[in-house]
């Protein structure tokens, strides 16, 4: 009897640790050699189950993604009050950055000359800003009221504030970075700018 294919269970598995290094050592350091050991597995093992190293790293940013959305379930499902998009934008204020993960994409915007890595990259923040527009909408759509319009409406107003939320996102993961921001500040201001935007001022 042919032994089962667990491949796609390997990966899952391997992945998370892979999306690590990546993020602590960026695309150029992390040779598959290193990417191995911190697996505790042979090279060829990796690339029994991804093609070459960038195939890992194009996997590691929409792992970014599908870890980001994980977390953001988990913080709706908790009792508590307010819009998906205010429940969101809390915990984001407060553990943004924990994983260090941001760092992936830091890499990636350096390597977008290759054509997969800008696909992958596309992909992700294609996926973020499509569920990140719908939580506004609907938040605005709960709350009519709060949202005046202070500019005239060339882009619709929640793609506007979708794109600048992602801005002030990576404003803080870059403040981190360089140790610009503390973490209070960087708390506040995820919070007090995506509260703002998340309002309607755009």
């Amino acid at each position: 009897m042919a032994r089962p294919n667990r491949s796609n269970e390997k990966r899952a598995e391997l992945l998370p640790i892979v999306a690590k290094a990546f993020s602590e050592l960026g695309y150029r350091k992390a040779t598959t050699k290193a990417l191995a050991q911190r697996c505790g597995v042979q090279e060829n093992i990796l690339y029994r189950l991804w093609k070459d190293k960038k195939a890992m790293f194009a996997a590691s940013i929409e792992y970014l993604f599908d870890a980001t959305m994980q977390q953001w379930q988990t913080a709706l499902n908790e009792p508590g009050e307010g819009t998906a998009a205010e429940r969101i934008l809390a915990y984001d204020s407060t553990h943004r950055g924990e994983q260090g993960f941001y760092r992936i994409t830091f890499a990636a915007l350096s390597e977008t000359d290759d054509p997969e890595v800008k696909a992958a990259l596309r992909s992700m923040y294609g996926r973020f800003t499509k569920f990140i527009e719908k939580q506004i909408g609907e938040h605005r759509a709960d709350h009519p009221r709060n949202h005046p319009r202070d500019l005239p409406d060339e882009l619709p107003g929640e793609f506007v504030a979708t794109w600048a939320i992602l801005g002030v996102a990576t404003a803080a993961d870059i403040g981190r970075e360089i140790g610009l921001l503390t973490g209070p500040k960087r708390k506040a201001l995820v919070a007090q700018a995506g509260r703002w935007l998340l309002e309607g001022h755009t």
